[in-house]
């Protein structure tokens, strides 16, 4: 049974910084890509940044030079290093996986999407 656990979240004022961490039993993430989705309250699951098998990382434009993921094997844990956060940064955090090797994860999701591993996410608000 595939489970992902994420951990990290909290409540920061503008400016701060969060690490956020997933980590995997039932799989290895480096056999897989993993991304990571924002939900915004009332919002669809929208891909923040996603990690290849073969650690090619895609960040959203958005997040480009402020959020970073990363990958130990060894802990077989993902990493998503925020900084610089924003109250449009507020949202439910998910690690993401396929169940397939040939699904990919599209830049937007509705949260449970059955072709994909869900974490049971981590909040993250930012106050201006």
């Amino acid at each position: 049974e595939v489970q992902l656990v994420e951990s990290g979240g909290g409540s920061v004022e503008a400016g701060g910084s969060l690490t956020l961490s997933c980590t995997a039993s039932g799989l290895s993430f480096s056999g897989t890509t993993v991304g990571w989705y924002r939900q915004a309250p009332g919002d669809e699951c929208e891909l923040v940044s996603r990690l290849s098998s073969d650690a090619i990382p895609y960040t959203k434009d958005s997040v480009k030079g402020r959020f970073f993921i990363s990958r130990d094997n060894a802990k077989n844990t993902v990493y998503l290093k925020m900084l610089t956060l924003a109250p449009e940064d507020t949202g439910v955090y998910f690690c993401v996986v396929p169940r397939s090797p040939d699904r990919m994860l599209y830049d937007w999701t509705v949260y449970g999407d059955r072709f994909l591993y869900w974490g049971q996410g981590t909040q993250v608000t930012v106050s201006s």
